[in-house]
């Protein structure tokens, strides 16, 4: 039997529809390529001085989460923050000036020691004049770091009521570790008029102790401290525990502030060292976008990222998300508290954080 003929209306249907394919494929192709970029993100962490820990958590933090077109890493779900999205860091005085600044707009994001939020958010301490800060929200807390009173072995100084008399660095107006110190020394029953108070630099007063010109200097920052490490090597200083009815009087006026001891040999002859720790956490202010800060804790907490981390490790629980909503004097930011949530780190509907804190720590 001869093959059945199609009619000439099924060819013509054919070729329109042909047509419409290739017209469908080079209109999709021209698209892609007029599509406008991934909007760029502008999103800054202010950190502390170059030689202390925040500046490198800061600059880990924007290796980790910037994600501009074309970074290859970046292709795998979560392992980078929002596409578009460009972290810078800056160097700054430390907590209270990143407080200040996140405060005032001047940046999106800061790290800050949890007691010096703690006295912006009561508009206490050097918060006075400005109120309190009732806008910072918390990101993460990021890590644990460690009070060190270190002192030059020449001065003769063995405990905190020593320091009397004493040339000692309490570091810059702006810092954290300002704040701290001046606690420690209230609860000492020291007052600043009865030492020879220096406010140099961390940098400068290692250098002025290294020479003989300062007999001590306070210091906040993850252990070890790179910076005042050369000065045990050269077997230089000696750490001062914080202890005794001090420590009492200090824990009770400062709950934000814990036990800690910081390990035999962790510098070059230094024998176990009680002091106090407190953690540094991530602020920023209420008006960024949930789905921003979402997105960039997903890409820190992601497993993918954890050996990263480890590698650039910074006191106790350094980036652990199960201590990312820990408790603290202000509220998690909404963005936050949706990945927490999710985690299962968090409660849901519960944007605070957790209202307990371990008192003690065991060494890191």
């Amino acid at each position: 039997m001869p093959a059945k003929k199609l009619p000439v209306v099924w060819f013509l249907a054919l070729g329109v529809v042909a047509a419409l394919s290739l017209t469908v494929v080079f209109a999709a192709k021209s698209a892609a390529q007029t599509a406008d970029p991934p909007r760029r993100i502008s999103f800054q962490i202010s950190t502390g001085s170059t030689t202390g820990t925040y500046f490198p958590v800061g600059a880990l933090l924007a290796q980790l989460l910037s994600h501009p077109p074309g970074v290859g890493r970046c292709e795998a779900a979560n392992v980078c923050g929002p596409s578009g999205l460009i972290v810078s860091t800056m160097a700054s005085q430390g907590s209270v000036s990143n407080v200040l600044a996140v405060n005032s707009g001047m940046v999106t994001s800061g790290l800050v020691q949890t007691d010096v939020v703690s006295l912006a958010v009561a508009g206490q301490g050097p918060f006075r004049k400005i109120g309190a800060a009732k806008r910072l929200r918390v990101i993460a807390d990021l890590y644990g770091e460690d009070l060190h009173l270190v002192v030059a072995k020449k001065a003769k100084i063995k405990t905190v009521a020593d320091l009397r008399g004493k040339r000692v660095s309490l570091s810059a107006e702006g810092s954290g570790t300002i704040v701290t110190a001046r606690a420690v020394l209230a609860a000492y029953g020291i007052s600043e008029k009865s030492i020879h108070a220096d406010y140099s630099s961390p940098e400068t007063a290692v250098d002025l102790l290294r020479a003989g010109k300062l007999d001590a200097l306070f210091f906040v920052g993850g252990t070890p401290v790179g910076l005042v490490q050369p000065l045990f090597d050269d077997n230089l200083a000696a750490l001062i525990p914080i202890n005794g009815a001090g420590l009492k009087r200090l824990l009770t006026k400062e709950p934000n502030l814990s036990v800690h001891t910081i390990a035999k040999g962790t510098y070059s002859g230094s024998l176990a060292v009680e002091t106090v720790s407190v953690d540094a956490l991530w602020i920023a202010d209420a008006s960024q976008p949930e789905n921003l800060i979402y997105g960039m804790l997903k890409a820190i907490y992601n497993p993918a990222n954890r050996s990263i981390l480890q590698a650039s490790k910074e006191g106790t629980h350094f980036m652990d998300p199960a201590f990312g909503a820990r408790s603290g004097p202000a509220p998690l930011h909404p963005g936050a508290a949706r990945y927490f949530t999710e985690a299962g780190f968090l409660k849901p509907a519960n944007t605070a954080l957790p209202a307990s804190r371990p008192r003690a720590r065991k060494s890191s």
